[in-house]
C-alpha cells in the first residue's frame, strides 16, 4: 500500500462528538492523500467506538494513538503521535477545528524545505458549534458566512478569514500583525525538523506549548510562513476545565529560558536524556 504525502495529527480527550465533526471535515478535502494520526490524551470507550465505526466510513487511514489519562499531558500524546506518523510531514489540529475543504491543500501547496506554516482558526460560539450536522459539512454550508449568519453569527473584520482568497487572502496574510508562530490547532512542518529538535517538552501542559516547539524551530533556523487567511480551520466552542494559572505561569517560564538560551532542543521530549 503506497505511503500518503501528508499526516494529519488530531489531539482529542473525551469529545467524541466533536470529533467526529472533524473528522467529517477530512473526509470533505479536495486533497486525499493523506493519514490522520488521532492524539488520544487518555479518552474512555465512546471515543474508541466512534473511531471504529468511523473507520468505515471515511476514505483516509486513521491510526489511534492512545495513552492512559493522567491529566493534561497533550504534549507526552503529541510526541507519541509524531513518532507513528509514517510520511515526511506533518500538519498538526485539535479535534475541535474543521478544516474547511481546501486546508490540506493550502498546507500542501505552501509547504518548502526549511520552513514550517502557521496558520489560525475561526472561532464560532456554542450556539453555531452544536447545531452543525455531518451534511453541512459535507456540502461546506458550515463554512459560507451566509449560512453562519442564518445562524447566528455576527458581522466583524475575522469574517475576512472566510470570505478572502486568492490575491486577497495574500495580501491579508502579509499584512497581519499576529506573529507567524507554531499553532497547535493549525501549523505544519517537516517531521526531520520537529525531530532535530526533540519535539514537545512533556514539562508543559495547559497554555503555549505549541509556541515553544515553534520558538526551538526558529533557534534551529527554522523560518515561518503565514497561512492564516489561507488555510481556514473552524473552532467549535467547549468549556477549558483544564485552563489554570499555575500551568500557564510554569510554561511562560520554561519559554523565557528557551528565548534566553537559544535553545533547540528539549531534554524533556521524545528522546529522554535520563
Amino acid at each position: 500500500m503506497k505511503k500518503p504525502n501528508i499526516s494529519i495529527i488530531i489531539s482529542t480527550y473525551n469529545s467524541e462528538s466533536w470529533l467526529e465533526k472533524i473528522l467529517w471535515s477530512y473526509e470533505a478535502q479536495n486533497y486525499k492523500d493523506f493519514e490522520i494520526v488521532i492524539a488520544d490524551d487518555g479518552s474512555k470507550q465512546p471515543t474508541f467506538d466512534l473511531l471504529e465505526r468511523i473507520k468505515a466510513e471515511v476514505s483516509f487511514p486513521i491510526i489511534h494513538v492512545w495513552h492512559e489519562d493522567e491529566g493534561f499531558q497533550k504534549s507526552r500524546i503529541l510526541n507519541k503521535a509524531i513518532l507513528a506518523c509514517t510520511t515526511d510531514y506533518i500538519l498538526m489540529s485539535d479535534g475541535d477545528c474543521m478544516a474547511r475543504a481546501d486546508f490540506v491543500q493550502v498546507h500542501m501547496d505552501y509547504r518548502e524545505d526549511g520552513f514550517f506554516l502557521s496558520g489560525g482558526y475561526f472561532m464560532l460560539p456554542m450556539t453555531i458549534s452544536e447545531v452543525i450536522t455531518k451534511e453541512n459539512i459535507l456540502s461546506q454550508d458550515c463554512f459560507k458566512v451566509e449560512w453562519l449568519k442564518s445562524k447566528g453569527l455576527k458581522g466583524s473584520f475575522k469574517n475576512n478569514k472566510l470570505t478572502a482568497s486568492g490575491f486577497r487572502s495574500k495580501l491579508l496574510n502579509a499584512m497581519t500583525p499576529t506573529n507567524a508562530s507554531w499553532n497547535g490547532h493549525n501549523a505544519s512542518g517537516w517531521k526531520k525538523d520537529i525531530m532535530a529538535v526533540n519535539g514537545f517538552d512533556e514539562r508543559m501542559q495547559y497554555g503555549g506549548q505549541d509556541r515553544e516547539l515553534g520558538e526551538r524551530l526558529f533557534n534551529l533556523g527554522v523560518k515561518s510562513k503565514q497561512i492564516r487567511y489561507s488555510a481556514i480551520c473552524l473552532h467549535l466552542d467547549h468549556p477549558r476545565g483544564y485552563k489554570n494559572q499555575e500551568s500557564i505561569d510554569k510554561n511562560l517560564a520554561i519559554r523565557a529560558t528557551t528565548k534566553k538560551e537559544n535553545k533547540t532542543w528539549t531534554d524533556f521530549g521524545i528522546k529522554k536524556t535520563n
